[in-house]
C-alpha cells in the first residue's frame, strides 16, 4: 500500500515536470489589478470589493468553533478535524489578505490574497482523499498538499510564472467534482459539493465579466464584488453539509444513486402509461 502510494506521488511529479516543460510561462498580467469599481466609502479605497471579503471572515470563525465546540459536525475521523481546520483557517485568511490586496491592488498585496486560497483549495483536496479514498493516506497528504499550494504561490512571486498556482486552483475544481459522483461516500448529502463546485465556477464567470456586470447594474456592483460574495457561498454550502450530514449506511456513488432514480422514474412513468391504456381499452369495449 504504501509503494502505492510512493508511485502515486511519483507520477504526479513527473507529470507535473513534463506540463512545466512543454507549456510556456504564464506571466500575471499588470491588467489583472484594474478593476471596474474604484470607488471610494468611508474612506476605504476600492470599498465593495473591500467590504464583501466579509463573509469569509464570518464562516471562518465560525467553522472551527462548530468542529471543535461540542464536536457539533460529528467529526469521527482526526485527519477530518485537521483537514477541515485547514480549510476554516484559509477561509478566514481570505478575508484579512484580500482585503489587504483590494485597498492597493499590485503584485506583492496579491500574494496575501492567494496563499490563504491555496490552503483552502489543497486542504479540500486532503479531505476529500480522507473521505473517499483512504484515512490515512488523506491525513498524511494535508501537509504535503497545503506546502505545495504555498510553493506555487512563493515560485509565482520570484519566477512571475502562475503555472504552478494555476494547477494547485483549477486541478480540485475538476477533480473535487468527480470524484464526488464517482467514488462512495462515507456520508449523506453529497450534493452540497457539487453546489459548492457550482458557486465556484459561477464566481469565476463574475470575476472574468467584471466590467460588463459593472456597466450592466449601471455602476452599482461590479462582477468583482459579486465574486466575492459567490465564492462566499463555497464554504457556506460546506458548513450546511458537515450540519446535516450523518454516516451513510449504504455506501453509493452520486452517479449509482442517480441511475437507481432515473430508472425508477422510467418505470414509474412506464407503470402509468401502461395503466392509462389499459384503462382506455377498457372503457372502449364497456357497452354504451
Amino acid at each position: 500500500m504504501r509503494k502505492r502510494t510512493v508511485y502515486a506521488w511519483l507520477v504526479a511529479l513527473l507529470c507535473f515536470l513534463v506540463l512545466m516543460i512543454v507549456t510556456p510561462s504564464i506571466p500575471q498580467s499588470q491588467e489583472y489589478h484594474d478593476f471596474a469599481d474604484h470607488r471610494t466609502f468611508l474612506g476605504i479605497p476600492n470599498a465593495l470589493n473591500v467590504i464583501s471579503n466579509f463573509p469569509f471572515l464570518v464562516i471562518g470563525l465560525v467553522g472551527p468553533v462548530l468542529c471543535y465546540h461540542g464536536n457539533y459536525f460529528r467529526l469521527s475521523l482526526q485527519g477530518e478535524l485537521w483537514g477541515w481546520t485547514c480549510f476554516y483557517v484559509g477561509v478566514a485568511a481570505v478575508a484579512v489578505g484580500s482585503s489587504f490586496y483590494h485597498l492597493k491592488p499590485d503584485d506583492a498585496r496579491l500574494v496575501w490574497d492567494r496563499l490563504p486560497m491555496t490552503v483552502a483549495f489543497t486542504s479540500i483536496m486532503a479531505i476529500f482523499i480522507i473521505e473517499r479514498i483512504d484515512e490515512r493516506k488523506g491525513t498524511v497528504s494535508i501537509i504535503p498538499l497545503v506546502l505545495a499550494g504555498i510553493i506555487s504561490i512563493v515560485y509565482w512571486r520570484f519566477f512571475d510564472d502562475l503555472r504552478p498556482y494555476a494547477l494547485v486552483q483549477f486541478v480540485p475544481c475538476i477533480v473535487i467534482p468527480l470524484m464526488a459522483i464517482l467514488l462512495p461516500p462515507i456520508y449523506t448529502h453529497s450534493t452540497y459539493w457539487l453546489w459548492a463546485a457550482g458557486s465556484y465556477l459561477l464566481a469565476k464567470v463574475l470575476e472574468a465579466t467584471d466590467d460588463v456586470i459593472y456597466e450592466w447594474t449601471r455602476h452599482i456592483v461590479s462582477g468583482h464584488t459579486l465574486k466575492h460574495l459567490v465564492a462566499a457561498m463555497v464554504p457556506v454550502f460546506l458548513t450546511f453539509m458537515l450540519a446535516k450530514r450523518s454516516v451513510e449506511p449504504e455506501r453509493q456513488s452520486l452517479l449509482k444513486t442517480w441511475r437507481v432514480s432515473w430508472t425508477k422514474f422510467r418505470e414509474g412513468n412506464s407503470n402509468t402509461e401502461s395503466y392509462s391504456y389499459s384503462y382506455t381499452n377498457v372503457q372502449a369495449v364497456e357497452p354504451q
